[in-house]
């Protein structure tokens, strides 16, 4: 069950850092759900909880970041959930435009970034 208005959909293939970030963000007070891949994010989207915010990794198998994000603002209960981007990728600001993310965030990530960000939409 989520916590209304503070649920996240961690989406990111590394289950280290995954892990890590659903951790840090339980901490925080937030509910979090994990998904490994879009395929999944789309699953845990298309059952019965609310988000309010998405962390997506662009580079990962099965589904990536840019077809998952094409997919979600395809579907209008899914579009308004805001995306934050979360790459190694140096070109993180531009592709995040792109998507039409809300933010970005290139790993490392740093703590304190991301708990600035998930404030401003949670």
């Amino acid at each position: 069950m989520t916590q209304d208005g503070r649920s996240i959909l961690v989406v990111e293939d590394d289950e280290g850092l995954r892990s890590a970030i659903a951790a840090f963000l339980e901490g925080e007070g937030y509910s979090v759900i994990e998904a490994e891949d879009g395929e999944a994010a789309l699953r845990v989207l298309d059952s019965t909880e609310r988000f309010c915010l998405i962390l997506l990794d662009l580079f990962m198998p099965v589904l990536n970041g840019w077809d998952f994000r094409a997919r979600q603002l395809s579907d209008a209960r899914l579009a308004g959930i805001p995306v934050i981007v979360i790459t190694a990728d140096a070109h993180a600001p531009q592709k995040a435009l792109q998507l039409g993310a809300v933010d970005f965030m290139t790993k490392p990530l740093v703590l304190d970034r991301l708990r600035e960000l998930v404030g401003q939409h949670c």
